[in-house]
């Protein structure tokens, strides 16, 4: 069976790492040929193309696939990638991404391809949007969700909300959490050499927060929220994972509050060391206001630390309050420094929040888990597509 994977670019992020880890997994698979079609990587995103060393011919760089929408170059995309599946005659196309997904669906439908599987890691569209983006990433979305026989989503939340906007039906719809290397996150300790490194001392009551300096990311939430945060956690500091285009304005608004000394940023952090990061931090806040499943949650809860999230897409189903953390309204200042401050002050809930976490997580979040369960469903498809003619129009 030969697959095909679709992304728009493999920057670093969740997204990306969810596909590679797929892809790899996939070609040590019994009857599977695997390839993964990408548009340049480019930017202060870093970018993953050098885990796939390990796969020679694996990668297949598409240069007219960009992120941006430029409607020319775009067509021109939709072109190259139907010249290339009618060329290559791919049994199945497994799409990921907003722009990706779309051309990548498109393309494979025009192609003749049998199966055509997407990924959903986050909302294409929403309230996020503005009005006349938000109707035509919806619509776009419903006319490549005609075109697909089935959806494979990393959390529930993202099934409600696009059979809400008319996309799909019920049984079309996959849920299969984002796999990680478990190992390295469930050993983390802290590393007092990588500590002093990052001028964080023995007693300072860590705040993590992983995500690309950007939109939406809630990077503003938390610099507005900090110093009450340090008037009631004196010892509070805040570690930043990840970098983008808002580095420099972030970092101009936290020199005007004047809380250089209070706030860390690490910068881009190679996915094999972020384990070690999260060892330094005594929870983990992600305040996103657009997100699949954030994978920063599962991955710092594996190492044992509680999570505060805002209630945003699927972050429910995995920070659930007393259990896992504190799940808060988006945009509650009041709600974040009380959750916080309740985790600075008991450090047995945070022991016994990160303890439950690691539990749970440990069960559904592995590499193999991933794997298994797209194996899985190509070869449930597949047999479907042998007894019954294609639903697609």
């Amino acid at each position: 069976m030969r697959v095909h994977h679709v992304i728009t670019r493999l920057i670093v992020g969740g997204a990306q790492e969810n596909t590679i880890a797929s892809v790899l997994g996939l070609r040590k698979r019994p009857g599977l040929e695997v390839r993964l079609l990408a548009g340049p990587t480019e930017g202060a995103e870093g970018s993953l193309e050098p885990t796939l060393a390990s796969a020679p011919g694996c990668l297949v760089r598409i240069p007219t696939l960009i992120r941006a929408i430029r409607p020319l170059q775009d067509f021109q995309a939709l072109r190259d990638l139907t010249r290339y599946f009618l060329a290559q005659r791919p049994d199945l196309v497994h799409t990921h991404s907003g722009k990706a997904g779309i051309l990548g669906r498109w393309a494979a439908h025009r192609a003749g391809v049998p199966l055509i599987v997407h990924g959903i890691h986050g909302p294409s569209f929403g309230p996020f949007q503005g009005g006349p983006a938000n109707f035509i990433f919806r619509h776009a979305e419903r006319f490549a969700g005609r075109r697909t026989d089935h959806f494979v989503v990393v959390a529930d939340a993202m099934r409600r909300q696009y059979l809400a906007a008319g996309i799909g039906r019920p049984d079309q719809y996959s849920l299969i959490y984002s796999g990680f290397d478990l190992a390295p996150f469930l050993a983390a300790e802290r590393n007092p050499s990588l500590a002093r490194k990052l001028g964080l001392q023995s007693d300072d009551f860590v705040v993590g927060l992983i995500a690309r300096l950007f939109a939406l990311k809630g990077h503003d939430d938390l610099i507005d929220a900090a110093p009450e945060i340090i008037r009631r956690i004196p010892r509070a500091r805040f570690l930043w994972l990840g970098d983008g285009p808002w580095r420099a304005r972030l970092e101009q608004r936290i020199r005007a509050a004047g809380l250089e000394n209070r706030f860390v940023l690490a910068g881009l952090v190679p996915p094999g060391e972020v384990a070690a990061h999260i060892g330094l931090m005594d929870c983990l806040v992600h305040l996103s206001r657009r997100e699949g499943l954030p994978r920063a949650l599962p991955q710092a809860l594996a190492a044992g630390k509680p999570v505060v999230a805002f209630d945003c897409d699927g972050a429910g189903e995995v920070c659930r309050t007393d259990e896992t953390g504190f799940l808060i309204p988006p945009g509650r200042q009041d709600a974040l420094i009380s959750a916080l401050w309740s985790l600075a002050v008991h450090p047995d809930l945070c022991q016994r929040l990160g303890e439950t976490g690691r539990a749970w997580v440990r069960d559904r979040f592995s590499i193999d888990q991933l794997v298994e369960g797209q194996y899985q469903l190509y070869r449930q498809l597949q047999e479907s597509r042998r007894g019954s003619p294609s639903i697609r129009t």
